[in-house]
């Protein structure tokens, strides 16, 4: 049987060193937006800003819950808070950033959205046609994805219905 691969491709900014002065505020707010964030359980703070079309930008911190599943990332409360303030304007750019409650620092390393979170990007990247480019903030180096596609190469979208 032939095999097949999927090709990820991303740049890598050293220490965030080369993004734009644009890009570096959205990380900013990413950052910033850790701090609001309700995490009893995991001690895992994350932020996102959300960078749409019209230049606002939305940002969201995961609230967790007693009852686990009834939490929500930080990736989708700044996109669903988005698409209903915003629902005709498309998201363009999503910054994320992580750090222990206990910590002051950043993760050395960027980490990636979790699967439901790449499903709901996914979705509106597909509804507004529009790739939404990724950030993902490390101390370390920031990751840059053209779009969320490249998250999820074997994606499920209306197009499967």
């Amino acid at each position: 049987m032939p095999k097949a691969q999927h090709i990820l491709p991303y740049t890598v900014y050293p220490k965030g060193e080369g993004l734009s002065i644009e890009d570096c505020d959205l990380v900013t707010q990413a950052k910033a937006a850790t701090q609001t964030s309700y995490s009893p359980y995991s001690h895992f703070c994350v932020g996102a800003a959300l960078r749409l079309e019209n230049g606002v930008v939305v940002c969201g911190s995961n609230q967790e819950n007693a009852a686990y599943p009834a939490g929500s990332c930080a990736e989708r409360t700044a996109m669903f808070y988005a698409n209903a303030q915003y629902p005709d304007v498309a998201p363009v750019c999503i910054a994320i950033a992580a750090r222990r409650a206990d910590e002051v620092n950043f993760l050395e390393q960027p980490i990636s959205p979790c699967g439901i979170c790449r499903q709901v990007l996914i979705e509106t990247e597909t509804r507004y046609k529009v790739p939404i480019r990724v950030l993902l903030y490390g101390e370390n180096a920031v990751y840059e994805l053209d779009g969320i596609s490249y998250l999820l190469p074997f994606q499920f979208d209306s197009s499967a219905l």
